[in-house]
This record gives structure tokens, sequence and C-alpha cells, in this order.
């Protein structure tokens, strides 16, 4: 997920380290569509609309190399975008960006209410007790379909726990120090 924002690229800027860049990914190029050199694809935004603002993608390739890529044109097609962007003119060119990431720098994620969090603002944060009993870190966030999203938790020694994310367990989350307090049930943390 993440937010809307961008400039149009004159190109790479020497005062522009874009390796630096926090990214947030918003899709990830399918393949080449079309003979003018656009791109195919897949949305990982749960905000579509935010490519009606985008001027540019930060572009990240398999390797982990980063570019800037000025954005002429986009359309939404069925679950998938399809993008054409400045300097792509052909089907074979445009096939260079198979499989890249498309991302916007993470300062550009749309802003959500309170309350409210993206994975990868979850991802990472130490989780403890009420009490101050340490339970692991966020590996990942699980979106099962059910009420809430479940936060897997490893410990030290490997070991995980699954723990619903729901404001009746997960008391504090705090993001900016990484840090979520779980007032958890009898027999919801292994211990």
């Amino acid at each position: 997920m993440s937010g809307a924002g961008g400039r149009s690229d004159e190109g790479p800027r020497a005062d522009d380290d874009l390796s630096a860049v926090e990214l947030v990914a918003v899709a990830r190029v399918a393949k080449a569509r079309g003979v003018r050199g656009e791109v195919a694809a897949d949305i990982w935004t749960d905000f579509p609309e935010r490519f009606e603002r985008l001027e540019e993608l930060i572009a990240v390739f398999p390797g982990g190399e980063r570019k800037r890529l000025a954005l002429e044109g986009h359309w939404l097609h069925g679950a998938r975008v399809v993008l054409k962007f400045r300097g792509f003119d052909s089907p074979e060119e445009a096939a260079a960006l198979a499989g890249c990431v498309l991302a916007v720098p993470e300062s550009d994620a749309v802003e959500l209410a309170e309350g409210e969090f993206y994975d990868w603002q979850l991802e990472g944060c130490r989780v403890e007790t009420i009490e101050g009993r340490c339970i692991g870190t966020v590996r990942e966030v699980l979106h099962t379909g059910g009420e809430a999203p479940v936060l897997v938790i490893r410990d030290e020694r490997g070991r995980e726990n699954l723990v619903p994310l729901a404001e009746s367990i997960c008391v504090e989350i705090d993001t900016a120090r990484k840090l979520i307090r779980v007032d958890a049930p009898e027999g919801l943390l292994e211990t």
C-alpha cells in the first residue's frame, strides 16, 4: 500500500541518492503490452486512483538497481494498470522493465486514518506484553479474510506466535518507536 505524490523526471540528479530513499511498492511490472512501449503492472496499492496524481515512479530492478521513471500516461485494465514511461517507446524497450517493482518514496505514502497502519509499518516492530515481557518481532502481517489481520511474531528462538491485530489485543501501536504492546488472552501466546 502507499500514497500519491511525485514530480516530473528530468533524468537522474547528482544530489539524489535513490539507494538511501525508503520506498513503498505500488505495483509490479508483469510484461510489456502494446506497440508503443507500455507495460502491464499488477497493482500493489489499495489506492489505485493514486496513479492519477503520479508524475514518476521509482523502478526497483530484480538485481536491486533503482531508477526514476517519468510517467507519461496510464489506465486501469482489470486488476492491472497499464503504464507508459518516457523513453520506453517499443515493446522491446518496455520488456526490460518486466519484473521491476514500482514504488514511491515512503514520505509520499497515502495518509491513513488514525488507528490504521500499513503492513510495512508493523513489520519489524518489537512486540511485548503490557507487563513488559518481550514476545518477539513482527515478521509479517497475514490477511486471511477474517475480521482482523494476523501478526506473525517470531521470538529469539525462532518460534512463531500468531496474534490478531485487534484493538482489544494490540492495545498500543507506536510505529515511531517500532513497538506493539499486547494484552493477550490466556492461551494465545506460547511461553
